[in-house]
Order: C-alpha cells, then sequence, then structure tokens
C-alpha cells in the first residue's frame, strides 16, 4: 500500500480492498521500521492515528465518508496540533505542546484525514537543507548521504520513502518547491492568502505560506480543495471562491503558451538540471504547447531583496521567545535581562541567530530606509515583472533549483546555501504560485520542473502538471529501500 498514491488509495477505501486502519497500520509500522535512517518525523503520533483511523473506517461504514474519509498524511512540525509538541525544529519549542489546531490541521481533520505525526524540519523553517533541525539532519531516501533540501525536507523525504502518502510543507523562499525536487515528489506552494496561517508558526509573515506535498499533482489538488479558503482568523487571508481544483485535471494543453525565463537558464545552473528541464519542456510542445522565451530582468535582485525582508520580519516575529511565556528557559537566571539572553543564546540555533542579527540590524535606526524599504521596492519591481510575463504567457517554467541534491555538509558557506533559492525566492516575493514535479534522474538524483503562474492560478498550474504526469512516469519513480 506504501506504493500507492493518494488517489488510488481513496480509490482503494471506497472499494472496500482495505480499511483505514488496515492502511494507518501499515504505515505506522514502515515508520518504525524505515524511519530511524530517514528522520523525517520529530513525532509520531500512532495510538492517536489508530483512533483517527476507526473513526473514518466507522463513518464509512455508515456511508458518511468524504474523499480525504481515512487517509493519512502528515504535517510539518511547524504547524500547531492540539495536544502535540509542536517544536518548528527548534530547541527553543521542544517543550511545546500546541493548545490548540491550525486553520489547515482544523479543516483536513474535519475532512477525514488521519495524522501520523509532525516531520522534521530547518529550525523556525530557515534552511534549504534540513541540516538545521535541532533533532538532527533529515537524510535524502534516494541517497542518504544526500539532502532532502529544506525546510520542508522531513515532509519531502516521508513522501518519497513511503512512509505516508502525502504531507504539508510550508514555503517561504521555496521550502516545499526545493525539497520535493530533491526527493523527486510533487510540491505546491499556492498564491500568498489562498491558504490560512492561523496556527502556522511564523517565520517571515508576509512571505509564508501553507502547501501540499505528494506524489503527484492529482494528489495535492485532493488536498487543496480541503485546504484552501478564506479564514477570517488570518488577516491576510483572502476571501474568494475555491474552485474544485480536481475537476480541470485532464483539459488538454493545445495552444498553452509556455514562457521560459532567460534569467533561469544561465550561469550556475548545472548543465544536467537544464537538459532534464528542456526535455520536460520538449514534453509539453509534443502535447501542442507553445515556447516563448521571455526576460524577468530584476531576478539577480531577488536573493539580497529576501534576505533583508525575511529576516526582519523574523527578527519582530521570534521576539516573542524570550523564556517568560512558553518554550524553552534557562536555569536560574540571575535577573530578567539573563533570562532573555541565556535563554534565547540556548534556545536558538546558529541559522536562527544569524537572520535574527540581520533582521534586527536592517530594522535599526539609521539602515530601514537603506536596507529594508530599497528591498520592498525591489519587490514591486519583482511583482510587476511576473506581471508582465503573465501578459503574454500563460505559465512560466524552469528549474526548480541550480544542482541535484547535493551531499550533507557540504555547503558550509551560508551565502552558498542561500544561492540554492534562485529560482524559488522570487515567487514568494510576488506572491503568485508555483508548483514543482519530477522531471529527470540525474546519477539517481531527481530533478524537479518549476511551473509558475499567475495569482490564484493554482487550477491551471494542477491541470499543466497532471497532463504532464500523464505523459510521463518521472513521478512513478521511487527511491531503493531495503525493506
Amino acid at each position: 500500500m506504501h506504493d500507492k498514491t493518494l488517489a488510488e488509495l481513496a480509490r482503494g477505501l471506497a472499494a472496500g480492498d482495505f480499511s483505514s486502519r488496515e492502511l494507518t497500520s501499515s504505515l505506522l509500522e514502515r515508520i518504525k521500521r524505515h524511519d530511524p535512517a530517514l528522520n523525517s518525523f520529530i513525532t509520531v503520533t500512532g495510538e492517536q492515528a489508530l483512533k483517527e483511523a476507526e473513526a473514518a473506517d466507522a463513518l464509512r461504514h455508515k456511508g458518511e465518508a468524504g474523499i480525504l474519509s481515512g487517509l493519512p498524511l502528515a504535517y510539518k512540525d511547524i504547524f500547531c496540533t492540539e495536544g502535540v509538541r509542536t517544536s518548528a525544529g527548534s530547541k527553543m519549542l521542544d517543550n511545546f505542546i500546541a493548545p490548540y489546531n491550525a486553520t489547515v490541521v482544523e479543516k483536513l481533520r474535519h475532512a477525514g484525514t488521519v495524522s501520523l505525526g509532525k516531520t522534521n524540519m530547518d529550525e523556525f523553517a530557515m534552511g534549504s537543507s534540513n541540516e538545521n533541525s535541532y533533532y538532527g539532519p533529515v537524510k535524502n531516501p534516494w541517497n542518504p548521504t544526500l539532502v532532502p533540501g529544506g525546510s520542508s525536507g522531513g515532509s519531502a523525504a516521508a513522501v518519497a520513502a513511503g512512509l505516508v502518502p502525502a504531507a504539508l510543507g510550508t514555503d517561504t523562499g521555496g521550502s516545499i518547491r526545493q525539497p520535493a525536487a530533491f526527493c523527486g515528489i510533487t510540491g505546491l506552494k499556492p498564491t500568498y492568502g489562498r491558504v490560512s496561517r492561523y496556527g502556522m508558526i511564523a517565520y517571515a509573515s508576509s512571505l509564508d505560506q501553507a502547501g501540499p506535498m505528494a506524489r503527484t499533482a492529482e494528489d495535492c489538488a485532493m488536498l487543496m480543495n480541503a485546504m484552501a479558503g478564506h479564514d477570517a482568523r488570518d488577516s491576510t487571508s483572502v476571501s474568494r471562491n475555491v474552485p474544485d481544483y480536481t475537476l480541470g485535471l485532464d483539459k488538454p494543453l493545445n495552444g498553452l503558451k509556455i514562457g521560459l525565463p532567460v534569467e533561469y537558464f544561465g550561469e550556475g545552473l548545472a548543465p544536467e538540471v537544464e537538459t532534464a528541464v528542456r526535455e520536460a519542456v520538449r514534453v509539453y510542445e509534443s502535447l501542442g504547447a507553445q515556447v516563448i522565451d521571455v526576460s524577468l530582468p530584476h531576478t539577480s535582485m531577488a536573493i539580497p531583496a529576501y534576505y533583508v525582508i525575511a529576516p526582519a520580519e523574523a527578527s519582530a516575529n521570534l521576539s516573542r521567545y524570550d523564556g517568560v511565556r512558553f518554550g524553552h528557559r534557562c536555569e536560574d537566571p540571575v535577573d530578567l535581562e539573563d533570562l532573555y539572553k541565556r535563554t534565547r543564546a540556548e534556545g536558538f540555533g546558529d541559522e536562527v541567530k544569524r537572520r535574527i542579527l540581520i533582521g534586527t540590524h536592517t530594522l535599526s535606526e539609521g539602515f530601514f530606509d537603506a536596507y529594508y524599504r530599497k528591498a520592498q521596492q525591489i519587490r514591486r519591481l519583482i511583482r510587476q515583472d511576473f506581471l508582465d510575463a503573465f501578459a503574454r504567457v500563460d505559465v512560466l517554467m524552469g528549474p526548480a533549483a541550480p544542482t541535484t541534491a547535493f551531499e550533507l555538509g557540504s555547503r558550509a558557506d551560508p551565502v552558498q546555501m542561500y544561492l540554492q533559492d534562485i529560482y524559488t525566492i522570487a515567487i514568494n516575493l510576488a506572491g503568485i504560485p508555483g508548483i514543482s514535479v519530477p522531471a529527470g534522474l540525474v546519477d539517481n538524483r531527481p530533478v524537479g520542473l518549476q511551473i509558475l503562474g499567475p495569482h490564484f492560478g493554482e487550477a491551471h498550474l494542477l491541470n499543466v502538471a497532471h497532463v504532464f504526469q500523464q505523459a510521463t512516469d518521472w513521478h512513478q519513480r521511487r527511491p531503493e529501500i531495503k525493506e
């Protein structure tokens, strides 16, 4: 059962081929057997999962089950989950038990899904390799010496390894799409505001967005039907009708206009990745699409702008972790200042401290106008680049990452690590949706094709991705895991 997609499992449950309890038990046993080598989970909620599975089976027996009833998934450990440790991958929140559910957790539970647990992640979602977690690095199922990508690396690795058919991640600068590419799965970053951020531990509030990670675009569409929609508890949530994302998946692509940004195929892109991406684009041409070269002239400014805006927002968001109300607290503080200093020094890891320092500096008197305001002006230019491009084409395509998955411990230079997000960061700055789909293998390392669309164009992106997956089998490739 671990090789089936979410859609296949839904059909199997509906047909009575197996029960949710049988499916859940099988996956829990698989997690127990294989996750010690991958470290993709922080917390496994086995007892709770079996109870939820039994409840789903009871509803199905009554004829009251929905399309997602009884389907197992996992949550990146950044989503508050009532009664379950929610750590954000940090020592700071190692002892934090969430008192409520994030909106996406609430919605998916209401849809009948079964939660198997919380997945590992870069601390407070800060990283591109999942090596910054307090709980240790996650290993890539394709090769345990490689990183799975980050910060949603635990979710990506768990899905790729068949420990769970789908998982939720968050994407602040590529943290769904890049690990999806590195692990050979499908990952969707929705339009900013399409999915509620309520109950999602904040890193950079104007950039963070939750999204589904699964094997196929069809699976992501199923999850989006339950996740998307307005939430009055989230002031950035958009009040807009939610389509049925599964209805138009098979729509033909005749006449589709694909834009290839010239900036995405220049210096820094590994030749083998470029070859795989261009081969994928040729598949689209064979399906009736037209390819047009376009330009996103401010692409080179995306990383500098992001690494001013995101740390500045992180500095503000993480100021609440002071040892007073919840989370880690240093032992025997001498006074309040000592409490603050030692709690934060002990509770935060190096990358988080680095970004807090950068953010505090850029927000300080005398530097706000020179850095933060200028970065926001650049952000507007980047957004306009995309708007201009989508006036000419329907979607944009390119690589999700400049390389395939790299070796654990091989990127000690923070700037070198930041450059991993060169093709993903601008999308978050502009607030548009993007999806990464498997598009090849290079030395048994997956390559991801990134497809971008205009604001609230998720349904079309899922259609474009699904038709590609009907014409190729890259999404069906699995890492070899000794049973």
